[in-house]
């Protein structure tokens, strides 16, 4: 988990053919938190306002086998991907933080002695028939990567913290996860790993309950949905404020990327266990107009890659001495008047307002492949006459974000360690 512009997800699957290769798919609706769609959506404030408080959630945080196939809805949580799921027997829906940088299922359950304000109702184990408690001696005690102990009745516990406050304590325990289904049957994941939170502080609002993790590690979603996915997910994130339409967060054979524009490049793993359920991309360079600019390894990660993408970051983080010459570059070559940002953290920012301005080409020269960006994927705009380039310099870890994401299908083969960038119109996919 890292800086997060959040899109909530929310699972209503639609049953389809399985694929030629036997493979099964769903597909996810995904809306911005900040559209009137979202259920999350705050009609009483402006939308520079959720931008700006995304924003400040993003730099606080950061310091931190089925014959159905289906289709969910997502919408987004200006700080996370959430996801509406089903757990228990009889199913239980929860809103949860969908992450690709966590590698654990986790909600807050009754009792909760120490939990902050929840709206919605909590998860009471104690009524779900298919709920069982995980002994230390089984193997499912450690599949999540967490700190885990033993209880006093030797059952396995786990705790897990995140950079901006959010914790979470409780008892591993495996219970069914269910997705509805537009056919009218849902599709349900016997005996998954979950965390049930008995001691939880989280900074994610009262209206969401915990995280799905999407990570790459053996208790992820992804993961332990198993033939269901084959290892592969994929999403479209529309530009923010460009549309209210929704696209979609797709998994298994739904998610494959490829065709005319598509490009690959692998992933690496950490060697660092905080760092393990990341996925880290290898930038070799970045290019402005004519000018390119070699991307700096940093040796926090311990691997071959340089940069984590987490489409729960807002901004993207680059080396110092890139976003110096990158920034600069732009700077040069783009025909608007400079001004100060509303958002102190923004440094190169501009008057306009209109959404027609041009910008310089810009190009990201990943390990097999380069991805050329856009308007949408360079600024945001954080006032009426007012976008600001939507990336930031760092010294050690860096992050590539959610807004350089965004009108691109994004695929995660975790079979073949790679993931792939296809330019696309999210509203319309």
């Amino acid at each position: 988990m890292a800086l997060i512009f959040s899109l909530i997800l929310f699972i209503s699957a639609a049953v389809s053919s399985a694929a030629a290769d036997g493979g099964y798919g769903f597909s996810v609706e995904m809306i911005h938190r900040d559209f009137p769609k979202s259920p999350l959506f705050n009609a009483s404030e402006t939308h520079y306002h959720r931008i700006a408080d995304a924003l400040r959630r993003s730099i606080s945080r950061e310091r931190v086998s089925l014959t159905d196939t289906g289709k969910a809805p997502i919408y987004s949580s200006g700080g996370a991907y959430v996801v509406k799921i089903s757990l228990g027997t009889p199913p239980f829906s929860i809103v949860a933080v969908a992450d690709t940088g966590s590698n654990i299922i986790w909600t807050r359950c009754k009792p909760c002695p120490n939990c902050h304000k929840q709206i919605e109702p909590m998860f009471d184990p104690s009524k779900s028939s298919t709920y069982k408690l995980v002994p230390c001696s089984s193997p499912n005690c450690s599949i999540s990567g967490l700190e885990s102990s033993c209880s006093s009745e030797s059952m396995c516990e786990y705790s897990t913290s995140y950079y901006d406050g959010t914790h979470s304590k409780g008892d591993i325990a495996v219970d069914t996860v269910t997705m509805g289904s537009t056919s009218g049957h849902p599709v349900a994941f016997p005996r998954t790993v979950i965390g049930c939170g008995h001691d939880n502080v989280a900074a994610f609002g009262s209206k969401i309950s915990g995280i799905v993790g999407l990570g790459h590690g053996p208790a992820s979603l992804v993961q332990q949905m198993g033939p269901a996915t084959g290892g592969k997910f994929s999403y479209c994130l529309v530009p923010v404020g460009k549309s209210n339409n929704s696209s979609y967060l797709n998994f298994g054979s739904n998610a494959i990327v490829s065709g005319f524009g598509a490009v690959s490049t692998p992933f690496y793993t950490s060697a660092i266990d905080y760092f393990k359920g990341f996925y880290v991309l290898k930038v070799e360079a970045m290019s402005v107009g004519s000018n390119k600019f070699k991307f700096t390894n940093t040796l926090l990660l311990e691997t071959n890659g340089n940069i984590i993408i987490d489409s729960g970051t807002t901004l993207t983080y680059i080396p110092m001495e890139t976003y110096a010459n990158f920034s600069n570059a732009i700077s040069k070559l783009i025909d608007l008047n400079p001004t100060t940002s509303p958002i102190q953290f923004l440094n190169y920012c501009y008057e306009t307002t209109t959404n027609d301005y041009k910008v310089p080409p810009v190009t990201v020269h990943f390990e097999g492949g380069d991805v050329n960006l856009e308007r949408e994927n360079l600024f945001i705009r954080v006032a009426k006459n007012v976008v600001c380039l939507a990336f930031v310099g760092r010294k050690d870890m860096f992050i590539y974000g959610n807004i350089a994401q965004t009108n691109f299908l994004v695929g995660y083969d975790i079979k073949k360690s790679s993931v792939s960038f296809k330019p696309s119109n999210c509203a319309t996919l």
